[in-house]
């Protein structure tokens, strides 16, 4: 098995006095705030800020939450770090990754060292607190990551080092982030920037989750000037309109992901192989670009079409 093996005694008795002494029904509801530091999770929140509350906020927000998820994998790829169950037989793994994939292997589940899920609630819901400029966010903000950071060690998928790596990455995401907006005056040069940084974890990465987020931050970035030149939407004014518009964003997200495996073989998406790999990257730009670049013109379209009753109503 790949990979190195490295932890504190005091992580693995911890990780299995809680898988002893916590009950199956106390453990299922913990492992519930695991979806929280989801991908779909992340697009939907993201998709809620960008489609129907603040344009700009959703921007900003997705800025941090992709910034996270291309360095964190980078920092897998260097520590390599095994996940708990993998050495420790007593630590059970009570929820994966990638479902689908053996529980072994490493290309598919991701390395351990740090948490992808505590990384990802700290820049989503840590973002969203530092631009919506509410006090009562700062909650949320607080409360989920360590929600999901104790998720992630009870179900046995991260050491706590992990988690407190994860949260560490994320944060120093939003700093970066918020640090360039104020030193760099246009758009297209902070995400160059940030791609930039991303761009050798393409020499030494062979995780999924890396070409993942990379390829969703090359679709963000490709679909900002597109939707400034093309597309132009508003947020939605009624609340009805904005739970539509996430709805159908979710949804659009689960058709891409079936239809963009369509011409390939399970074995070879399931594999570590570069070209798997790379067209993982290309699948997850794509969606991203449809996502927050092509989907906004369905709005544009249903408010055409109601401009153009009312009016002929009135007449």
């Amino acid at each position: 098995m790949t990979g190195a093996e490295f932890s504190f005694p005091w992580e693995i008795s911890l990780m299995e006095w809680l898988q002893t002494h916590l009950g199956d029904g106390v453990i299922s509801v913990i492992s519930f705030f695991s979806v929280f530091g989801e991908t779909l999770v992340q697009v939907l929140l993201c998709g809620f800020l960008y489609w129907s509350l603040n344009k700009e906020i959703g921007v900003r927000v997705g800025r941090c939450v992709l910034t996270g998820m291309v360095w964190n994998p980078m920092v897998k790829n260097v520590f390599v770090r095994r996940r708990p169950y993998f050495d420790h037989p007593n630590i059970r793994i009570l929820r994966v990754v990638e479902p689908k994939a053996d529980i072994y292997d490493a290309a598919a589940q991701g390395w351990s060292f740090p948490s992808g899920h505590s990384t990802s609630t700290v820049t989503s819901f840590g973002s969203v607190a530092a631009y919506g400029k509410k006090k009562w966010l700062l909650i949320p903000a607080v409360l989920l990551p360590l929600l999901v950071g104790f998720s992630r060690v009870t179900v046995g998928a991260h050491y706590p080092t992990d988690v407190l790596a994860g949260w560490l990455v994320g944060l120093l995401a939003i700093l970066f982030v918020r640090f360039l907006e104020k030193t760099v005056r246009r758009e297209w040069v902070m995400d160059l920037i940030l791609l930039g940084i991303g761009v050798p974890g393409l020499f030494f990465c062979r995780s999924a989750d890396y070409y993942a987020g990379f390829g969703l931050f090359i679709g963000f970035a490709a679909m900002r000037p597109f939707e400034k030149k093309y597309v132009r939407f508003e947020n939605a004014k009624k609340p009805l309109f904005a739970v539509l518009r996430v709805a159908g964003g979710g949804a659009l997200f689960l058709v891409l992901e079936f239809l963009l495996k369509l011409p390939f073989s399970a074995e070879f998406l399931g594999g570590a192989s570069m070209p798997s790999l790379l067209i993982r990257c290309a699948r997850y730009a794509v969606i991203a670009f449809v996502e927050f670049g092509v989907y906004p013109m369905v709005f544009q379209y249903v408010e055409r079409e109601k401009k153009s009753s009312t009016e002929t109503e009135t007449e």
